[in-house]
């Protein structure tokens, strides 16, 4: 598979085996992310790679607790709705029961961590893509770093006090055994030519 092949063919898998891939494609993914451009090369990204069970299960109670104790207000962002109502009712589980979650974080105040952070996580799920690897964007502990409970987990597991969480992404097998994959024609991200 080339570059723009990877590219243009990648798309969201939200349901996979729970099989956790061999570690040496997880590494070459988290190295995808590594290799991404960064401001200045700084390269303050962090990669928080998660497979143990116990780690993962902890932070699905604690998303989904998290949210349960929030509001929707008419401006909440739609997901976050869905998220919200869902938590509620305690059915929510926001990596969708993934055998692998890799979290970014960055610095608090760098003016390019959510910048940085993004390329990282688009360079994993191509890459991931190319290693017949599902992926998906996920964006909840983000949206929870400054809720005490997941901060305090998050510190636990790995992420530095003058970080916050920038984003993450689930990654495994496809339930199919292939990831979510298909050329679609874009319906939005309008284009405008000076020529």
């Amino acid at each position: 598979m080339d570059a723009l092949e990877g590219i243009l063919t990648r798309r969201s898998t939200r349901k996979m085996k729970p099989d956790i891939p061999d570690e040496a494609l997880i590494k070459q993914v988290i190295e995808a992310g590594r290799a991404a451009p960064s401001g200045s090369n700084s390269q303050t990204t962090r990669f928080i790679v998660i497979t143990r069970p116990t780690v993962l299960e902890e932070l699905r109670r604690l998303v989904r607790e998290t949210f349960a104790e929030m509001e929707v207000k008419e401006d909440t962002y739609v997901s976050l709705k869905n998220s919200i109502h869902l938590s509620k009712k305690g059915t929510y589980v926001f990596d969708y029961h993934a055998p692998v979650l890799i979290v970014t974080a960055n610095k608090r105040g760098y003016g390019n961590a959510m910048a940085d952070s993004a390329c990282a996580l688009e360079n994993m799920m191509i890459a991931a893509n190319a290693l017949d690897l599902g992926s998906c964007w996920i964006n909840q502990l983000h949206w929870l770093t400054d809720r005490e409970a997941i901060r305090e987990y998050m510190f636990q597991i790995g992420m530095k006090d003058d970080e916050y969480v920038t984003g993450g992404l689930i990654l495994g097998y496809g339930a199919d055994g292939a990831p979510a994959r298909g050329f679609r024609e874009p319906k939005g991200n309008p284009v405008v030519w000076i020529k």
